[in-house]
């Protein structure tokens, strides 16, 4: 049995780790990798294995820097079945597209730049064409019920408590005589957060493939996010400004969403429109809404109770004509603009910051995780200016932080999560999907609590089980 990291190795972009076993290659996840735009296009074409020796894919979750590179992964050979739970294969049906149009876009846009300077012309990875034939080998699962996907491999999937769907895998090997219990973790999400259920620990494991994207770094107190997320918004609206908010399109919208609803029920911010402008999250909270079988008890009673929507109130609009978002640049009173990506690498997000990060008084609320040398993280960390589609911009609007809505565990959730394992037991843990400051003190923290072998592995890096 062996290992080899691919893909989210010391970084936290484009997850692939490829498992060899009983002369089958199964691989964890097909992930985008997202950073430098001039190094991101090679990463994602070029495999560190062909796709067609590939029998079958696992998928932990719908996050494109996790299922983003799967239709370039069929279009270059691979003919398998892809395992996801039932929520993830829906919300692929839309992300996947929606991933290949806002290629075909930000391409369109990017050329129209390049013609100016007498560039070269750049091509999408892939098409919606290709994004919708990758989905034909999707099988959608169910959590807590065992398959075996190949020879001697028997798969289970365990709420991740991330975002809709998402799973840890535990995967029961059986070669030449010899068993053996391998956990991935997928993304481990936090307890007590709205609409979706605690994660569910993956147990008596005897290696654990886990994230680590907050491994040094401790929340906010859930408490204080909402007085915190409100008093912002007054402010913002007092001096007659708007609020754009950068965020995923499946999970963190509809949190914010949800939260929104809440505080504006209790006339806690003021009486100002919402617009929600992102097709993808639009057509990602209908698959919420078709999914209740994965919301936690609070929510799935307000769905059974039919007395309200978590995901809709009055003052709140879903955007969809391009038309429309362009309509919100002029807008003159205080609003909010929740609008994907997360990471502004792509989608409408970009075109909002391009028009207003030169304004004094909006407000760009970023409220989880970039990768380094994506959009976010450069105005995260205070560039000035920043690149966009090509051109140079001052920053000029206020830049908050607010940490407390991310989806992924912190420090102590990480080491509460690995304390429910024994190290006479679990004998091998690899750390994934973090950067070296986050990935290597937690590391370290795991140690401390007897477990005598944690790695980091290196891209491409093989192991031995």
């Amino acid at each position: 049995m062996k290992l080899q990291f691919c893909g989210g190795a010391r970084t936290v972009t484009g997850s692939q780790h490829l498992l060899m076993v009983n002369d089958k290659r199964i691989l964890l996840e097909c992930g985008l990798f997202q950073g430098r735009r001039a190094d991101t296009y090679e990463r994602n074409l070029n495999f560190c294995f062909d796709p067609a020796t590939i029998d079958a894919m696992i998928l932990s979750h719908a996050h494109i820097d996790h299922s983003g590179n799967i239709p370039n992964f069929v279009k270059h050979g691979f003919t398998g079945s892809i395992y996801a739970t039932a929520a993830t294969v829906d919300l692929c049906q839309i992300m996947l597209r929606d991933s290949a149009y806002l290629q075909e876009r930000d391409v369109e846009w990017a050329n129209k730049i390049r013609r100016k300077r007498g560039e070269d012309l750049v091509e999408p990875l892939y098409s919606i064409e290709d994004a919708e034939k990758a989905m034909t080998q999707f099988v959608g699962m169910q959590y807590n019920r065992p398959y075996e996907i190949c020879e001697g491999v028997e798969m289970m999937f365990r709420d991740a408590g991330h975002i809709l769907g998402s799973a840890g895998v535990l995967l029961n090997l059986n070669e030449n005589g010899r068993t053996f219990r391998l956990g991935f973790t997928g993304d481990i999400g936090r307890t007590e957060v709205p609409i979706i259920r605690d994660p569910d620990v993956l147990r008596d494991v005897d290696a654990l493939i886990m994230e680590s994207t907050y491994g040094n770094r401790l929340h906010s107190p859930r408490e204080d996010v909402e007085e915190e997320l409100a008093s912002t918004i007054r402010d913002v609206a007092k001096g007659g400004g708007k609020v754009i908010i950068p965020a995923f399109a499946v999970g963190r919208t509809q949190v914010i969403v949800y939260m929104l609803h809440k505080l504006f029920d209790q006339n806690r911010i003021p009486d100002m429109p919402i617009f929600v402008d992102s097709p993808l999250a639009t057509a990602a909270t209908q698959v919420f809404r078709s999914h209740p079988e994965c919301f936690d008890r609070e929510t799935y009673r307000v769905f059974l109770d039919g007395k309200d929507d978590p995901f809709g109130f009055d003052r709140l609009k879903y955007v969809g004509s391009v038309e429309d978002s362009k309509k919100l640049n002029d807008l003159k009173y205080p609003h909010i603009i929740i609008s994907a990506s997360g990471m502004a690498e792509g989608g409408r997000i970009v075109h909002h910051l391009r028009n207003n990060i030169g304004n004094s008084r909006a407000m760009v609320l970023f409220v989880g995780y970039a990768a380094e040398h994506t959009l976010a993280r450069r105005i995260m960390d205070g560039h000035s200016p920043v690149k966009i589609f090509g051109e140079e911009f001052d920053v000029r609007c206020q830049i908050k932080r607010m940490d407390a809505f991310s989806g992924h565990a912190d420090r102590n959730e990480l080491l509460e999560y690995i304390s429910y394992a024994s190290p006479e037991k679990l004998k091998h843990i690899f750390l994934v999907h973090g950067e070296e400051e986050q990935a290597l003190p937690l590391r370290d923290a795991i140690k401390e609590k007897g477990f005598k072998r944690v790695d980091y592995p290196a891209p491409r890096e093989i192991f031995e089980l």
